[in-house]
């Protein structure tokens, strides 16, 4: 009965941190491709044959829904992998949508046209390949109109992230922040398009202000998570056990995602 959570390195573990919490009782299959980390300075070919293949091995561990938690696999391969290459009886999910309903308050399945909201002034701050692939004004288009978008791509927080190394992430959000400010001074909201981001949750909104609304994907992700497994029970697979698995050093990956979520988690090699 598992559901897969797949992300380039070790930034999805703060949304299978909320999807646990969420539901405690639903084995979750996560899948770091840690040997390719990160994706955000990747091409689109490349991340979408990597995260092909990454669903691919969640499938095999029992998996019948994936759910990208990278916004870079979610910008630049979700929409190409369920024109075409999902295999029958099986669901991926990114992890765009959820935040832009929770943006623009519309309700889960809500697919009237777009109209307009409240919110006119959004900041997103992603990866470079994120912020490239303009998917996120793509879908938010799709639900609201009349929202001016202003994206900063993070060049080098993930790698910093992974790296543990604090001083220099907060270094760098408060250096993207001021970048956006100078093109975007009022923003409303911000995004944090990048499950990476929400360990700076504070820091982004010590540099914005307390006036901007800060949105991040865990909490989102795991409610709309489990809204659709209410309505399609039947896309919870076969699988029993919780795993961690890694393409890259399963003790070195284990030691950092320990240190990362601040919790004990144990990697497998995949």
């Amino acid at each position: 009965m598992a559901v897969g959570i797949f992300d380039s390195g070790l930034g999805g573990l703060t949304v299978y941190r909320e999807i646990h919490a969420a539901m405690p009782d639903l084995p979750l299959v996560y899948f770091g491709d840690n040997i390719h980390a990160p994706y955000g300075v990747r091409d689109a070919d490349d991340i979408y044959d990597l995260t092909c293949q990454a669903c691919s091995r969640l499938f095999e561990a029992g998996c019948d829904l994936v759910i990208l938690a990278c916004n870079t696999a979610s910008a630049a391969a979700l929409r190409r992998m369920q024109e075409g290459w999902i295999p029958e009886g099986k669901r991926v999910l990114g992890v765009f949508v959820p935040l832009i309903e929770a943006l623009t308050e519309r309700d889960w399945g809500d697919n009237s046209a777009p109209r307009e909201v409240d919110v006119k002034h959004v900041a997103l701050f992603a990866t470079p390949s994120t912020v490239a692939s303009r998917a996120f004004q793509r879908e938010l288009s799709f639900r609201a109109i009349g929202v001016d978008v202003e994206a900063q791509p993070c060049g080098g927080l993930v790698d910093a992230l992974e790296d543990g190394d604090l001083i220099l992430s907060e270094a760098l959000v408060q250096s993207h922040v001021d970048a956006l400010l100078r093109r975007m001074p009022k923003p409303e909201a911000a995004i944090l398009g990048c499950t990476h981001y929400p360990l700076m949750a504070d820091m982004f909104q010590e540099a914005l202000g307390a006036q901007v609304q800060v949105f991040s994907q865990g909490k989102i992700v795991a409610k709309s998570l489990k809204n659709y497994l209410e309505r399609h029970p039947e896309m919870v697979g076969p699988g029993t056990k919780l795993q961690f698995l890694t393409t890259g050093n399963a003790k070195s990956v284990s030691s950092q995602a320990t240190r990362f979520l601040r919790q004990d988690i144990r990697f497998a090699s995949a």
